[in-house]
């Protein structure tokens, strides 16, 4: 059995493993896709092909669209190269479900993969005539937070940006300059309409992509190297969109329990690859079952019927409150809670951490005791439900292969939202006070502990060196003491010494420094405390 058109072409060798393959004709869907692309995404990473790939496929099936989609990466070359043409383009799609079955679906929506290589004229052609079409609805991307990255934190261009605005559409190297630049070219086509959506998990994120495709719009005009109107254009929403949206799913590194259990199978051409990016691809991917995605809808160009398979189409306002409810209450600062204490205790799943009575009460109490105090519901999605399946169905899962080491990267990026947000509303509420916060601060010191150490080295509960996850603030934080430490507003994302909450995580790291133990006797102490 291999994963190719000629390989999947034998139904009855992959239906007798409880493989489900495409339910629709994949060569008649990639021709009404050349002809009229609809969707193109750039980003071709383990979340695409588990969810959007996965919404693209089901849209197939139901016979309520006739194009798949395109897939564009920007980054590492080699994920297109070779994964997913060896392949033909298919991957299959392992849902690894907490009752520990495993639902195996070959994806067949993704019919075309592209390289987003400037020097590479056949593959930018490609991406040029994709862009030059009408019926173009939709141009997503999942490429990371740091992709939409154009300025220094102190507004100033980075030097790529500044190469590429000088040198214009025709000459961009970096990733956003060459994004803006087809963006350029479908308005030479007439300004055409369509929806730039970012698809990243993080806060605000259309707003990121626009501010900058803005940057290279504004520089080209006025340097000359756009006609008049560029800037207008992508200004303009009847014309260019860039809708918000919340997405939320699971997808770890390809699992090597899940490629045994696919090589028992009988098929033979699963091995794994390490990029020289140090990407790692598969040609499967494992993935939770849950999964959420909501976007602004704001489409000049018409859009899918993604709200058919489970995508929610809402106004701006409640994609806020959706993303605001994940991310500081309902499942990140869990997660967060769980990889600092889970890197200190020594665990190297998440799930196992929810077999640990201290850590499972940590997130229980903190979701529904201190979190969910200042949660506003979206009303499209019910906070207590989202929590529930959380704790109940996705954090115990034991067959999702998800790290504490993976979810503690730069987790100083993070604290601003995860938790700055939950000690804002502590204090602009009349009826709450920080006061009553355990569990917050005790996460907040865990992450001061997290850093004992030095040269990328922390010490666990046990007195061991560990490896502390890539953080840019790993060599600042190691040079200075807690008080310093949590006098940085930029990173808790508000004043932590204010009302004096600073004082009680600063009391509480010194708890956890008192030597081997310290650190699960005290999560155990405040666990308790909070939970009374």
């Amino acid at each position: 059995m291999f994963l190719t058109n000629k390989g999947i072409s034998d139904k009855a060798a992959y239906e007798s493993k409880g493989y489900i393959l495409p339910a629709f004709d994949r060569a008649l869907v990639k021709k009404e896709t050349d002809e009229n692309p609809e969707w193109i995404h750039f980003g071709a990473g383990n979340i695409f092909r588990a969810f959007q790939g996965n919404l693209c496929d089901r849209m197939l099936e139901m016979g309520i669209n006739k194009t798949g989609l395109l897939v564009c990466e920007g980054y590492d070359y080699e994920i297109v190269e070779k994964m997913y043409r060896p392949h033909d383009d298919l991957n299959i799609l392992v849902t690894l479900k907490a009752d520990g079955t495993m639902e195996k679906k070959v994806i067949g929506s993704i019919v075309t993969s592209l390289i987003l290589d400037r020097n590479n004229n056949d593959e930018f052609g490609k991406l040029l005539k994709v862009f030059e079409k009408p019926s173009l609805k939709m141009v997503s991307f999942t490429i990371t937070e740091k992709g939409y990255v154009v300025k220094n934190p102190a507004g100033e261009l980075l030097p790529g940006t500044v190469k590429d605005i000088e040198a214009g559409p025709d000459g961009t190297e970096g990733y956003i300059g060459k994004i803006a630049s087809l963006l350029y070219h479908r308005f030479e086509c007439g300004e055409l309409p369509v929806a730039m959506v970012s698809m990243d998990n993080c806060s605000h994120n259309g707003d990121k992509l626009y501010d900058a495709i803005v940057t290279f719009a504004k520089g080209w005009t006025e340097n000359g190297k756009a006609k008049d109107g560029f800037l207008e254009y992508v200004k303009n929403p009847d014309k260019v969109s860039f809708p918000w949206s919340m997405i939320d799913k699971i997808t770890p590194r390809p699992d090597e329990k899940v490629s045994k259990s696919l090589e028992a199978d009988g098929i033979e051409d699963l091995s794994q690859v390490v990029t020289t990016k140090n990407t790692y691809v598969a040609p499967f991917v494992n993935a939770e079952e849950t999964e959420y995605l909501v976007i602004e809808d704001k489409f000049p160009n018409g859009k899918l019927p993604l709200d058919k398979v489970g995508v929610i189409y809402t106004e701006r306002e409640t994609v806020d409150k959706v993303e605001k409810m994940k991310v500081c209450t309902c499942l990140n600062p869990l997660h967060t809670s769980l990889a600092i204490y889970g890197c200190l205790l020594g665990f190297s799943s998440i799930h196992d951490e929810m077999d640990d009575e201290d850590l499972k009460n940590l997130v229980y109490t903190l979701g529904h005791k201190e979190g969910m105090k200042v949660v506003v519901n979206p009303g499209v999605l019910s906070p207590d439900e989202f929590l529930d399946a959380v704790l109940l169905k996705r954090l115990p899962n034991p067959f999702m292969p998800d790290t504490p080491q993976r979810i503690a990267c730069d987790t100083s990026q993070k604290l601003p939202i995860r938790f700055g947000e939950t000690i804002k509303a502590y204090r602009l509420r009349d009826d709450l006070s920080t006061d009553s916060l355990t569990l917050v601060p005790l996460v907040l010191a865990g992450w001061l502990r997290y850093f004992n150490g030095s040269n990328g080295k922390g010490i666990d509960d046990c007195g061991n060196e560990f490896e502390l996850s890539p953080d840019p603030k790993i060599a600042e934080v190691q040079g200075l003491d807690a008080k310093e430490i949590l006098a940085k507003t930029e990173i808790f994302g508000c004043d932590l010494f204010e009302d004096g909450l600073g004082d009680k995580v600063l009391a509480m790291y010194e708890e956890l420094c008192k030597g081997t133990g310290a650190v699960r006797e005290v999560l155990h102490k405040y666990v308790l405390e909070a939970m009374a």
